[in-house]
């Protein structure tokens, strides 16, 4: 008679563990847009603010006009034609003096180079910089907000003063400036006259500043 074989007992499998989900958040995307979005944001009232101001510029053949151009009869009279040319074409004579450094720049690509990668250092690191993301983390050192701008000082003081940018820079606007010196002292003021929107041009500086602190969130 043949052995019973033994009853079947129930076997049951039991699927694998998967690993438990981690709750995600955008915080990482949101960080990485923040930075975009306030560099457009900066770059757009930059351009809104450089147009505001070249809009009140006087129109370039009344600098240039050679029939307005004498000589001063005296110190206090070139001072006087310069103060009054000053206040008339501050617009043309700003264009004036950076068309100087910029000329001087394009004529020395390393020096350009170093300004460019220095006002990089100084908007990606620190002022366009968003408020929420985590401390800056290099050579397994964190640095703050503070170490970060005591270092970004110490290399422009380094770029400015102790390279040849600094020398090129302050020349090219000795040079703007002696050329504006020039020409508002031989230039006769006598026709020239301010009008009421002067007083809106002026504060063109103010609204410069205005928008570089909120373009910031206030860090200037």
């Amino acid at each position: 008679m043949a052995a019973a074989s033994p009853p079947l007992l129930p076997t049951t499998v039991l699927p694998a563990a998967s690993p438990p989900l981690l709750p995600t958040t955008g915080t990482g995307t949101a960080d990485a847009d923040a930075n975009p979005a306030a560099t457009r944001a900066f770059l757009g009232r930059l351009l809104d603010s450089v147009k505001r101001a070249l809009s009140g510029a006087r129109p370039w053949p009344e600098l240039v006009d050679r029939s307005a151009l004498s000589r001063p009869d005296s110190l206090s009279d070139a001072t006087a034609r310069l103060r009054k040319n000053l206040a008339y074409f501050r617009v043309n004579y700003a264009a004036v003096v950076a068309l100087s450094l910029a000329a001087a720049l394009l004529a020395h690509p390393f020096s350009l180079a170093a300004l460019l990668a220095l006002l990089a250092a100084w908007c990606f690191l620190y002022l366009l910089r968003p408020a929420g993301v985590p401390p800056l983390t290099a050579f397994g050192r964190t640095f703050s907000d503070r170490e970060i701008l005591g270092g970004l000082i110490v290399a422009s003081a380094f770029v400015v003063f102790l390279t040849s940018v600094g020398s090129l820079i302050f020349s090219a606007l000795a040079l703007g400036a002696a050329l504006v010196c020039a020409h508002g002292a031989f230039r006769v003021p006598e026709d020239l006259f301010l009008d009421e929107p002067d007083q809106v041009n002026g504060g063109a500086s103010i609204s410069l500043l205005s928008f570089i602190t909120n373009a910031t969130g206030g860090r200037v």
